[in-house]
């Protein structure tokens, strides 16, 4: 399992690191995305930085994904106790900020767990939100994120390829979750996480942990993907 992690974190060394800013128009409508961080480093020799998450989306979602995650619509700060907040649209904004607001052992993090996507809950709980608060978190999320986090993608046009449990994202996922050598750094702020499942596989992520790892086929599919993905770019798209 190590050995295929390796494989695949070799594999994607062909493509640059993409770290903020970046213009979100070069980037492809439909594919699999590998989120790395800053003082994060794999397991397999030398200094270069592991996977921390993997994602995907929905058909011709890709592109707002990234934008809900960098918060690159910076109006979506507007929010108030009648709309839902920019950690909502992003589990991964969300999983950060529950991991500082439980290194502060701060009490909010009870209300940072509700889902205030739905009327009725923010029509029940609205009251206990402190707006204010929530900016100041939202603000510090999109910090870290602007400056720790960098990315990669492969395109996959294919969302039956892409998602699911059958789909490449949870096999992806898989193999770095088994990995036994990339573990993250005493200093990593997701040691600091409510939820276990982050805690102990040192990713970003809380499903797809215990796929299977990839398999021959996936392994053929991830370097059709690279081939198409290294033609895109070459051709300016």
């Amino acid at each position: 399992m190590s050995q295929l992690c390796k494989w695949l974190h070799e594999q994607l060394e062909q493509f640059p690191f993409i770290k903020f800013p970046f213009k979100i128009e070069r980037l492809p409508e439909n594919g699999i995305y590998f989120f790395y961080e800053e003082g994060e480093i794999w397991g397999h020799g030398g200094y270069k930085l592991r996977i921390v998450r993997i994602g995907t989306h929905k058909d011709g979602n890709f592109r707002s994904r990234i934008k809900e995650h960098f918060l690159l619509n910076e109006s979506k700060m507007n929010f108030d106790a009648t709309k839902p907040a920019p950690h909502e649209r992003s589990i991964f904004r969300k999983n950060i900020g529950r991991a500082l607001l439980n290194e502060e052992k701060d009490a909010y993090l009870k209300i940072w767990e509700i889902d205030f996507t739905t009327r009725i809950k923010r029509e029940k709980y609205g009251y206990l939100r402190d707006i204010q608060k929530e900016k100041k978190i939202e603000l510090k999320i999109t910090k870290i994120l602007r400056e720790k986090f960098l990315f990669k993608f492969i395109i996959v046009d294919s969302q039956m390829k892409r998602i699911g449990t059958k789909g490449l994202e949870s096999s992806l996922i898989g193999t770095v979750a088994h990995c036994k050598l990339c573990r993250p750094s005493s200093n990593w702020l997701g040691n600091h996480s409510p939820k276990k499942q982050i805690k102990e596989s040192g990713l970003w992520l809380m499903q797809h942990l215990e796929a299977n790892e990839i398999n021959e086929h996936d392994t053929e599919t991830i370097l059709d993907a690279i081939r198409k993905t290294k033609e895109w770019i070459m051709n300016g798209r």
